[in-house]
């Protein structure tokens, strides 16, 4: 079932259960998700505001966009589940079996694709943040800095369930590759969100 249908409540004890899903990769989704919606509420309380009016365009924009990725990471915990299912049956294939290992080998790449979409997404987010950090309402820019947090630990989170597969990859060509593209975007956008979050702090250091 889509838990994102489901109550907080619900999705959270699902999540502290045995089942097998949401896992990780679901619940950095919907952290990725909550993160750009504190962005995007910072561009809703800059829009139609005088103050911004030179900016408005450009904020609009953003959170048109920001839109769009919220519902995307949503439709990733879904997706998590689904590409965790062939994984799932892979290791339950005899092990005499001699297509084992080439079936679970294109399962565990398969697994690796979400959170890798779940880090992109995210790092779309922080882009869109950064500017509404910058340029948004001035009393809403802590929101900003929340959603940069989520991002940057739903970014963290996601690396996590592409790392622990391509580790078991016995192609190491393909992990090799996987992982150099989750490092990039780790050591890139971790930093900007920390420097979002920074400059935020700076708004509140008192003497």
């Amino acid at each position: 079932m889509d838990m994102t249908l489901e109550s907080c409540r619900t999705f959270v004890e699902v999540l502290a259960s045995n089942a097998p899903a949401p896992g990780g990769g679901g619940a950095a989704a919907l952290v990725g998700a909550i993160g750009t919606a504190l962005g995007n509420m910072v561009g809703s309380l800059t829009v139609g505001k005088k103050k911004y009016a030179d900016v408005e365009a450009e904020i609009i924009a953003l959170k048109a966009k920001c839109d769009a990725l919220q519902k995307e990471l949503l439709d990733q915990v879904e997706a998590d589940d689904k590409g965790f299912v062939p994984l799932a049956k892979a290791y339950g294939i005899p092990k005499d079996d001699p297509n084992r290992d080439a079936i679970l080998e294109e399962a565990t790449v398969t697994a690796c694709a979400v959170p890798m979409h779940i880090m992109e997404l995210c790092c779309q987010a922080l882009d869109c943040i950064a500017v509404f950090a910058a340029k948004g309402s001035r009393l809403a820019v802590s929101d900003a800095g929340c959603g940069a947090v989520c991002c940057k630990a739903a970014l963290q989170a996601a690396s996590l369930n592409v790392f622990i597969n391509t580790k078991s990859l016995k192609n190491r060509e393909t992990a090799s590759e996987l992982n150099r593209q989750a490092n990039l975007m780790l050591n890139k956008y971790c930093g900007m969100a920390d420097d979002i979050f920074e400059e935020v702090m700076a708004n509140f250091k008192q003497d």
